[in-house]
């Protein structure tokens, strides 16, 4: 298949397209590049991409295509302090127009990287995908809009499929810290501390980055008529914690000290997640790791990569940490599109258009701003 793997140096992304070249499919990739030096190795990352915004991407950058998965987004809810109609215009109207004009270039299949964060606060009860969302955060309402609209352009010729995937973990080549598992494991890689702020009630599904890129491959290779305008949240209905019991697990597996910061008070996000559909449904996925199997993946490879407290408080690896740097460095405007002398560098450090797909090495926009036609917010 042609597939456009977009944030494909993201934290799924970087694990993904080598994936599916290894299953000799014909993968592109697109990636403004905001996050290119979280790889965890301090290697080059080996992916076929160009650097564009997917704001700008043009209807005949898309033609030819057999799938387009959309991972690219601003991706959690602590980044949520951009802004909402930050958030709303990059997750929900660039999702949307994306999904527009794939339709519009006759790309058959869109699998779109949605989060179950979206069920916002409901407690321990399991949720399948027919529960009624609650977003608590900006990024949680983007999510939930770009699967409304998403939903609506579902046609004969056009099928889109939402994955909710959990709150993920696990190694990574584009790794990334500010995640509840990770960042937690990092800690006690770097400092022999496990620290819990909070009360450490609420409850979390999660999920191996590994099995979220499993359950993509699952849903691209699957009979159409199974997945087509379907939702399917992504993990295993076994790994729904409280984060205080992931503060113990890594205790329990690890040697360290586990401390407790409970000036931070309740995380309202609180919710638990029914993942059976997808096993079920989608033939060939079945979650692989344990959330056990993954604090040791990780906790082996930060200690063997020399990870330092100082990463920890650096913005390499984690996001919102990474998007004010770039902001307070004048690399990035206030919209974070790239400074036009900034993307010029970058494209000539090689970063080249690609011949076979037509995307330009610009960051120049063609697009008439937010007022995105069809989006429903």
């Amino acid at each position: 298949m042609r597939i456009l793997v977009t944030g494909c140096y993201g934290y799924i992304g970087s694990l993904l397209v080598p994936r599916l070249l290894a299953q000799r499919h014909q993968v592109f990739g697109l990636d403004s590049g905001l996050y290119r030096n979280s790889a965890l190795d301090d290697e080059e990352l080996i992916v076929p991409c160009v650097a564009d915004d997917l704001r700008d991407v043009t209807r005949a950058d898309l033609a030819g295509l057999d799938a387009v998965i959309h991972l690219a987004a601003l991706s959690n809810d602590p980044l949520g302090r951009v802004g909402r109609e930050l958030m709303l215009d990059i997750n929900t109207r660039a999702t949307v127009r994306l999904a527009e004009l794939s339709k519009q270039a006759g790309v058959p299949r869109f699998l779109f990287a949605s989060s179950c964060s979206l069920y916002g606060n409901a407690g321990s009860a399991l949720l399948d995908e027919d529960a009624p969302v609650t977003p608590l955060t900006s990024y949680a309402e983007s999510k939930a809009l770009a699967e409304r609209n998403l939903a609506l352009l579902a046609s004969d010729s056009f099928s889109p499929t939402v994955l909710r995937n959990a709150t993920a973990y696990g190694v990574s080549p584009g790794m990334r810290l500010d995640l509840a598992l990770n960042e937690l494991v990092a800690t006690v890689a770097t400092t022999g501390r496990v620290i819990l702020r909070g009360d450490g009630l609420a409850w979390r599904p999660f999920v191996h980055v590994e099995d979220i890129c499993r359950a993509f491959e699952a849903v691209l290779a699957a009979p159409r008529q199974l997945v087509h305008n379907r939702i399917f949240n992504v993990g295993g209905t076994e790994d729904n914690y409280r984060l205080g019991e992931l503060a113990d697990l890594i205790h329990q597996l690890v040697p360290s000290r586990l401390e407790y910061e409970p000036g931070n008070g309740a995380d309202r996000r609180s919710y638990c997640v029914d993942c059976s559909r997808l096993a079920q449904e989608v033939p060939g996925f079945r979650p692989r790791w344990t959330v056990a199997d993954g604090i040791e993946q990780m906790y082996d490879a930060f200690r063997a990569g020399g990870m330092t407290r100082a990463d920890l408080d650096s913005d390499r690896y984690d996001r919102p940490r990474a998007l004010r740097a770039h902001v307070a460095a004048g690399r990035l405007a206030v919209d974070l599109r790239w400074r036009s002398d900034i993307a010029t560098a970058r494209l000539n450090a090689g970063t080249e258009r690609h011949p076979r797909l037509g995307f330009r090495a610009t960051n120049t926009s063609s697009w008439a701003g937010p007022a995105s036609r069809g989006v429903r917010l």
